[in-house]
């Protein structure tokens, strides 16, 4: 198992280096790869802000990636909340902090857009400090 870099999973989805796009391809279609939750938060940011794509777009691009038959994800339910959390309005970064806390009896935070977008969208309570 090979694990990748955020920059093999953005050549993989936008294709947008032909060169570096083919090798990535080449790379995850043939080796079982391991991707962290700290590299998917990376890719979900570079895919926003550097190439613009909508939360729908980037859950979209990354479930599917996540769901090729070679590819491992770490912490997966997580990464699958924090992904529909996403969808629903939720900062992924903070999406993805409190999937991590769901088996805690709460997540502690100073920022009330957080706790909000929680309420909403969470089943884990947010305890704003």
């Amino acid at each position: 198992m090979l694990a990748v870099d955020t920059n093999i999973i953005v050549r993989y989805l936008t294709r947008d280096d032909p060169e570096q796009s083919a090798r990535a391809r080449q790379l995850v279609d043939d080796a079982e790869i391991l991707v962290s939750s700290t590299v998917f938060l990376e890719t979900e940011w570079v895919l926003r802000s550097g190439y613009g794509f909508s939360s729908a777009q980037i859950a979209e691009r990354l479930r599917a990636f996540a769901g090729l038959p070679q590819v491992t994800v770490e912490a997966p339910a997580a990464m699958a909340m924090a992904l529909d959390w996403m969808i629903a309005g939720m900062d992924f970064a903070d999406a993805l902090h409190l999937a991590g806390a769901e088996h805690c009896e709460a997540f502690v935070t100073f920022d009330r857009h957080l706790a909000n977008a929680a309420r909403r969208s969470a089943g884990t309570e947010v305890r704003v400090l």
